[in-house]
């Protein structure tokens, strides 16, 4: 029986070995992390991370070929596979600090592997990292190799959060890269097996290892671009009064450009596609690009205008304060069908609110309280470091309180900020929801989920990004 091991029990790592798992009845799959509360989460009738289908896909596994261990060196010596899906943050300080990946823990279970391997292994890269990672790794693993072989794969991982499971079972393609050299095509092929118990030969992509590093980081880039130019055309639309979702839907019809990544919103997030951009930017000035590095950064920096822009917008439409204010917060997650708050834009926006001494009353039905205060006491970039790493969350932050509904976050409210695309708030009774407010109740969608014109007739202000504006906000533009 094939034996593989992965370290790291993330977001990646979890889902992924599931559902290799799941469809690979005769592999065995261990996950391992030194976390202890993960891994008992993840062994528990409650796992760490929410996922749709994930839950039942572990329940059909776990137990059977599907593990999740804190002996990560046992399970790591034993195995024929290796999968390293541990954090890559953005380094805070030192040599590219705010821009290149931090690659200690990366380094740090590569010596592990080498330190207890007894028998050839496969480690594969399933963490985002630099183009030409495998190359340093596989020097640290050459020099503590004792006689072991090491064969070193590039197999990125392109899962949207919220469809995670279904990217998995039906994947738009595999790509996987390694050397090429008859032991890196042998690898290659190994992992090319596992796959295609389930996924069709003609979607497992097969390259070198640099081009399997470098189209991650591209993926993203690309679609975390298409993101910022609708944001971008959002707020020309506002000015000119045009309306984005009908642009929107005017040229994802050519196909040569497509409908997907055009929704306008208060910015991007996810763990992924600004760390990746940041990255791609390091890259290029390392290599002597600095006009690519520069095309790369405005995309991160039109991002951050239009989340300054939203909080501009909520300030100066309600008369230039938000001071003592009841504000109500719609969402925490950075998207609907996931508990992720990594780079959310709702982080950025309370802190511009919180900035201004409004009070925030927050709600999003799958971010704990905890998850929550913790997001908005932390610095930049700590949170894509473990948690055991990461600062201990307040008791309670001024000003702001976390509750368990969504009429309860509104009543008595000046204005309620939609941060998140759940579903559950496009159903909610925006009748009860206005009567229990303070006048003039304002609306700022910032995910264009809401029917503007059957909310004005009730009697709210509402502000939703890239369309015509209400006249009560043209008499109040934005400031800077």
């Amino acid at each position: 029986m094939v034996k593989i091991c992965c370290i790291g029990a993330g977001y990646v790592g979890g889902p992924t070995m599931a559902v290799i798992a799941l469809k690979c009845p005769n592999v065995q799959v261990t996950v391992v992390d030194i976390a202890e509360p993960r891994i008992n989460a993840w062994n528990s009738g409650t796992l760490p991370i929410y996922e749709p289908g994930l839950d039942d896909v572990v329940k059909q596994c776990r137990g059977k070929n599907l593990f999740f261990s804190t002996e990560v060196e046992k399970h790591v010596a034993e195995a024929d596979i290796i999968f390293v899906s541990v954090n890559t943050p953005t380094k805070t300080q030192g040599l590219g600090a705010g821009k290149a990946a931090d690659l200690t823990y990366w380094e740090s279970a590569a010596r592990m592997i080498a330190d207890v391997s007894k028998s050839d292994k496969i480690v594969v890269e399933k963490s985002t990292v630099p183009v030409k990672t495998a190359e340093a790794i596989e020097r640290i693993l050459t020099h503590n190799k004792k006689g072991i072989n090491f064969t070193i794969l590039s197999n990125p991982e392109f899962l949207a959060e919220g469809t995670a499971i279904q990217d998995l079972f039906n994947p738009d393609r595999v790509l996987i890269g390694g050397r090429e050299t008859p032991e890196g095509q042998k690898a290659i092929n190994a992992l090319r097996d596992v796959y295609a118990n389930w996924v069709p030969k003609e979607r497992i992509l097969c390259t070198n290892l640099w081009s399997a590093e470098l189209s991650k980081l591209a993926a993203n880039a690309f679609l975390a671009q298409r993101i910022s130019s609708v944001n971008a055309m959002s707020a020309l639309c506002e000015s000119t009064g045009a309306d984005v979702t009908q642009v929107s839907h005017s040229i994802g019809t050519d196909s040569r450009i497509g409908p997907k990544f055009l929704n306008a919103s208060v910015g991007f997030g996810g763990s992924c596609f600004q760390k990746d951009i940041l990255n791609l930017v390091y890259i290029c000035e390392c290599n002597g690009l600095p006009e690519v590095a520069n095309y790369w950064k405005q995309v991160v920096k039109v991002n951050d205008y239009q989340k300054s822009r939203f909080v501009n917008r909520v300030v100066s439409s309600m008369f230039n304060t938000v001071s003592s204010k009841k504000i109500a917060i719609l969402g925490f997650a950075f998207k609907k069908d996931t508990g992720d708050t990594r780079e959310t834009p709702a982080i950025d926006v309370c802190k511009g609110l919180l900035g201004d001494k409004a009070r925030l009353s927050i709600f999003d039905p799958q971010v704990t309280e905890d998850q929550i205060l913790k997001d908005l006491s932390m610095k930049k970039f700590d949170k894509d470091h473990p948690s055991h790493l990461q600062p201990a969350s307040p008791t309670s932050i001024k000003q702001v309180s976390i509750v368990g509904d969504a009429y309860e976050a509104i009543k008595d409210s000046h204005g309620i900020c939609i941060l998140t695309e759940w579903d559950e708030f496009k159903k909610l009774d925006y009748q009860k929801v206005f009567d229990s407010m303070q006048k003039p109740a304002f609306v700022f969608d910032g995910r264009n989920i809401v029917d503007a014109d059957k909310l004005r007739k009730i009697g709210f202000i509402v502000y939703c990004i890239g369309k015509p504006l209400d006249p009560w906000l043209k008499d109040m533009p934005a400031v800077a």
